[in-house]
This record gives C-alpha cells, sequence and structure tokens, in this order.
C-alpha cells in the first residue's frame, strides 16, 4: 500500500503540490486525472522517490521512498520524457535494467518484444514515439516491481496498442498483485481500466474515489412522462444532477441507490423509462460540479 500524507513541493514561488494526501490500495488501478500543469509528474516522481517532498511523506507499504534503495526496487517509473541509452538497443536496456532489478523477467521481456513487433537489436532512437511507448512499458512490466508508475503512458499508442497494454496490465494485476497507478489527461483513456480515480487540479487532488462507489449512487434514466408533475415528484424524491429535455423525452442525473430509483419509477409509471450506464466523465462532472468546479474547463 501506498500512503501520502499531506505532502507539499514548491520550485522557487511555484507550487507544484499542494497538500496531498491519498491512499493506494495493493492490486488495484489508481488513475490520477489533470490537466498538463497539474502536478502529475511532480506527484509521480515524489511517489517513487526521485524528488523529496518540502513536507510530509511518502510511505510505501510502512516505509519512507526517499532515499531508500530497497523500497524503491518496488517501484519502476515510467516517465514521460523517456530515457535510452543514445545508441543503445531494447538489448542494451535489457541488460541494463537487469542490474537494477533482480526480479526483472528476461525471457518475459524478449516474448513482448516479439509480441508487439519490436526488434530487440534495433536502435532505440530510430524508434517511434509510440515504439518508445511500448518498450517503455514492457520494461515496466518486466521489472517484476510490485508498484507501476505510468507518467502519460497511453500517449502516443494507437486504439490497438492502448488495448494490448491495458491487457497485460490486467493479466499481471491477477497473475501477481501488480498495482498500476496511471497519470493522464484524458478521462476515456482511463475509463474501462481504473478502479479508483483521483482529480490533480493546481497541485491538490480535488476529488479521489472508488469507481463503483460513485457508479452506485448516480444514475442516469431516459423518461417520457405522462404529466407535468411527474418532474416535480422526481426532484422532491431525489437530489437531482442534472435536467435534459428534447421534446417529451427527458434525461435527468440523479443521485440515490438504484433500488429506489427503479421502485419510485415504477410506481410513476411513466410513458417510458430506463437507465443508463454514465461515462466516467459523466460521473467526474457530476461531482466537481458539487465542489464547485467545472471539470469540463480543466481537462476535457
Amino acid at each position: 500500500m501506498i500512503e501520502v500524507k499531506n505532502i507539499n513541493k514548491n520550485f522557487d514561488a511555484i507550487k507544484a503540490i499542494d497538500n496531498i494526501s491519498a491512499t493506494i490500495e495493493e492490486g488495484h488501478v489508481f488513475g490520477l486525472i489533470g490537466t498538463n500543469g497539474a502536478g502529475k509528474s511532480t506527484f509521480m516522481r515524489i511517489l517513487c522517490g526521485v524528488l523529496k517532498a518540502d513536507s510530509g511523506e511518502v510511505l510505501i507499504d510502512g516505509e519512507s521512498v526517499y532515499d531508500n534503495p530497497a523500497v524503491k526496487s518496488k517501484v519502476f517509473y515510467i516517465s514521460d520524457d523517456q530515457y535510452f541509452f543514445k545508441t543503445g538497443t531494447p538489448k542494451d536496456m535489457l541488460k541494463f535494467y537487469m542490474t537494477y532489478y533482480n526480479g526483472f523477467d528476461g525471457e518475459k521481456f524478449k516474448e513482448l518484444m516479439k509480441a508487439f513487433n519490436l526488434d530487440i537489436n534495433r536502435k532505440v532512437n530510430t524508434f517511434s514515439k509510440g515504439m518508445k511507448k511500448q518498450l517503455s512499458v514492457i520494461c515496466g512490466v518486466c521489472a517484476g516491481t510490485k508498484y507501476l508508475l505510468c507518467d502519460e503512458t497511453f500517449d502516443g499508442l494507437d486504439p490497438v496498442m492502448r488495448q494490448a497494454v491495458k491487457s497485460i496490465f490486467v493479466k499481471e494485476i491477477e497473475e501477481r498483485g501488480l498495482t498500476p497507478i496511471i497519470a493522464s489527461h484524458n478521462l476515456r483513456e482511463l475509463e474501462d481500466i481504473c478502479e479508483y480515480v483521483g482529480l490533480l487540479h493546481r497541485g491538490g487532488i480535488l476529488l479521489a474515489k472508488d469507481m463503483e462507489d460513485m457508479k452506485i449512487n448516480i444514475h442516469k434514466m431516459q423518461i417520457v412522462i405522462k404529466d407535468e408533475t411527474t418532474l416535480p415528484k422526481i426532484k422532491e424524491q431525489f437530489e437531482v444532477v442534472k435536467v435534459e429535455s428534447r421534446g417529451a423525452l427527458y434525461t435527468i442525473t440523479v443521485r440515490g441507490k438504484r433500488e429506489a430509483v427503479d421502485r419510485f419509477m415504477l410506481e410513476t409509471n411513466p410513458i417510458f423509462y430506463e437507465l443508463l450506464p454514465l461515462s466516467l466523465e459523466e460521473i467526474f462532472i457530476s461531482e466537481t460540479e458539487v465542489k464547485g468546479y467545472d471539470i469540463k474547463s480543466l481537462i476535457l
């Protein structure tokens, strides 16, 4: 488990991290959403011990990560600004990482290189941006670490490769309890993989919640009502987040238990009624609007 306790980080007059606290459980995918400049990369570098927080602390499995090689060996960090040897090949990267990570799986590395159709003997500086991202992911997965920090890892990957990488993450979670922490500026990239999501803005976390908990208590329904008294009744019964109408068809987002929503709507007996799944984007919009923020202006 990773515990972040009231960390702050300034670069001269710039406040990059503003009193962040968070808990990241093992074996789950944690998504960190935020615009460019929100503090994602700084936060990730503090998590893996590359940077030291000005105040507060980061504990990995109960121990401080900064200046602690034993704890750092549990973490692999895939930076948005990737580093490779200037004239090196993937084979050179394999040898390099095997000296730093005792659990690095060389055979898996070779298998994944073939699966991704990457030449292990080709110079990395001739790779495209997407190919370099793929190589970084392969290195991260094969390192065998407990925690994998991914900073904008899906940026530069085509849709097929994104799904391939997500599938690898899921397999590693199931087989050995890998904990990926994925930072991105794009909600849609993380929607189908993250179980816990935090929204970072101006160096602070506005919101950090379990995806399932959010989905359980907020619902979007489409209804065609019989008369105008139905809508006020819904507003009396539930916390209405959003109402849209197109002629007689209403799309209403409400908070509450699904069973209660279904029961009430059946009693109301509208002409038409169905519950629709909410996207991660819609959930975050509703959650942040309650806190007084317009997420659409922040990250969409």
